[in-house]
Order: structure tokens, then C-alpha cells, then sequence
């Protein structure tokens, strides 16, 4: 990992990924952009029952929308959708229970529901980043599983049925420690060298990026985009970074400060104006690498990756 490139992003994200950041930000905000009335559209949110997945979910909610909580834990699930219905006053909330790090379990999921639901808006924001280099029980990586395959089964899954509604969106929650790293397809789950969970969730992060450009290239009819949420004080941020959260704690963006381009890319007539697979953070797209930082892939180095991706999801297929 560049030391330059990791210096150069750690000033940048004082200054830009904080709460102070996003308060400079929001003075150019139009509050009309929420002023969504969603009764008729459909959001799928995964990893909702907490973090930024929530605050997004509620937000959504608050609005009318329908949505589908997709989370791995039935008993905080329940907890989280009980929190929603009773602050936005909907009954249209679901649960639904699926490991993202299951790739069999991600396709069984998505063939099921789109046999029996549409689906306006599909939001990528189920995380993690385990830092001891861990297998699921189908051998991958666990990091590379969620945060990676799991995005790209559930996605290409649902494209179709996306296709199928007006003015179908994809918003994936990626991350600005994505800058840190250039694409490395030689070794997608991490068996080389010392394992570096953080390493590893940024080099996911930039793969979502890279697949977001992707897919928006390949499916004209679907709005796609990616996005950094800043720094946000979140239980995954608590327990993945503990020695970062325990410095930054008060420089920390809230729970819906991160979520705020979340569902401004969801649900504002203003994002579809601009072109599709690009990344946003605080509402406006901006650059997907630092200057001079070397970290941009190949043409060929992209096709690597989907060529991979696409082989593991046909193998857990069911």
C-alpha cells in the first residue's frame, strides 16, 4: 500500500469526511431534493438493522417507501424494523434474512424475491471487514464474500427485475479508503502475504467502484452509482477500528450524516441527471483516485475481475 497515497487521503479525509466536512457541504444542500412522496416505489436495503443501513432505511420509510431489510440476524433485524415502523409511522417495512457472505444463500434470496415482488431501488450497503483472515463455509474469503461476491450476485440477480420498474436505481455504499488502493485481481481473497483486514475492505471497496462503473456501461436502463459516506460513528466502525474510532469519536459524522447521499442517490430527482457509475460523496460526484497516486487499472485488469466474480457466482449457483 502506497504511503503516499495513504497520507495524502488520511489530510484529505480531516478535512473533507468529518462532521465539520459534512456541515460545509450541507449549506449547499437543496432541501427539495427529499421532498420525495415514495408510496409507490420499492427499496431494498441490505445490511439495514444498523449504521448507515438504517439511518437510510428510516429515512426511505419516512417517505412512504416500501422496504426490504435484508440482514443476517433475525433478533436485531426485528429490533431495527420495530425502531422504523414506530418513528416513520409505516407498516411497509420487511425482513428479510440472508448472509451476504453466502453466495448460495445471496442467489436462492434474490430468485425468490423477484419471482414475488418488484423492486424500484436496490441500495449495496451490508459491509464488513474482518480483521483475522477468515473462510465462509464455502472457502472464501470473508470480506471478499460480503463485501465483494455478495454485491455482485445480489446486483446482477435483480438487474432484471430492475429492469422492469421505472426509474430502477443501484447505490452501493463503498468507501474513500478505496483510494487508497490500486485493483489487485491476483489475489482477490488475500493469500499472499500478511493478512491486512483493513487492506482487504479498502481493495473490496475499490472493486465495488470498478464494478459500479461496470455495470452502469452494460445496462443503459438503470441508474447506477457509488458512494463514500465520510467517517461516521457506526457499531461496524466501533468494532472494526476501535483505535480509530477512539480518535476521531468526535470528529465523526452521525448515522444519517453518513446515510444523507445515500438516500439523496435513492430517492432525488437530481441524481438521475447525472450520467450513471459514477461515485458521490456529500451529493456531488468526485474523482474515484487521488492525484498522481498510480492506483488506476487496466482495461484488461477490470475484465480480470468480472471474469472471476462471474465464475464464483456460477459455481455457488443454485
Amino acid at each position: 500500500m502506497s504511503i503516499y497515497r495513504n497520507a495524502v487521503w488520511f489530510v484529505k479525509g480531516l478535512q473533507e469526511y468529518t462532521k465539520s466536512g459534512y456541515e460545509a457541504a450541507a449549506k449547499h444542500f437543496s432541501p427539495a431534493d427529499l421532498d420525495a412522496n415514495l408510496s409507490d416505489r420499492c427499496f431494498m436495503v441490505t445490511g439495514a438493522n444498523s449504521g448507515i443501513g438504517k439511518a437510510t432505511a428510516q429515512e426511505i420509510a419516512k417517505r412512504g417507501g416500501t422496504v426490504h431489510m435484508v440482514c443476517r440476524n433475525k433478533e436485531r433485524a426485528e429490533t431495527a424494523k420495530g425502531e422504523i415502523v414506530a418513528q416513520s409511522k409505516n407498516e411497509n417495512v420487511h425482513v428479510h434474512i440472508v448472509d451476504m457472505s453466502s453466495a448460495r444463500q445471496v442467489w436462492e434470496f434474490a430468485q425468490s424475491f423477484s419471482q414475488n415482488n418488484k423492486l424500484h431501488v436496490l441500495i449495496n450497503n451490508a459491509g464488513c471487514m474482518v480483521n483475522q483472515r477468515e473462510l465462509t463455509e464455502e472457502g472464501l474469503e470473508k470480506n471478499f464474500a460480503t463485501n465483494t461476491l455478495g454485491t455482485y450476485i445480489l446486483t446482477t440477480a435483480l438487474i432484471p427485475a430492475l429492469k422492469k420498474a421505472e426509474d430502477p436505481r443501484v447505490v452501493t455504499v463503498s468507501s474513500g479508503g478505496m483510494l487508497t488502493q490500486k485493483l489487485n485481481v491476483d489475489d482477490l481473497q488475500f493469500e499472499k502475504g500478511t493478512f491486512d483486514g483493513t487492506m482487504a475492505y479498502a481493495q473490496n471497496k475499490r472493486q465495488q467502484v470498478i464494478l459500479t462503473e461496470r455495470w452502469a456501461s452494460q445496462h443503459k436502463e438503470i441508474h447506477f452509482s457509488s458512494m463514500h459516506p465520510g467517517w461516521a460513528d457506526t457499531p461496524a466502525v466501533q468494532s472494526s477500528m476501535p483505535s480509530f474510532h477512539a480518535k476521531m469519536q468526535s470528529k465523526l459524522r452521525t448515522e444519517a450524516m453518513g446515510a444523507d447521499t445515500v438516500v439523496w442517490l435513492a430517492v432525488s430527482p437530481a441524481a438521475v441527471k447525472l450520467p450513471s457509475g459514477q461515485f458521490f460523496q456529500d451529493r456531488k460526484p468526485v474523482a474515484t483516485h487521488l492525484p498522481l497516486a498510480s492506483s488506476r487499472s487496466s482495461p484488461q485488469e477490470e475484465e480480470k475481475l468480472l471474469a472471476a466474480l462471474e465464475e464464483f457466482a456460477q459455481k455457488f449457483k443454485p
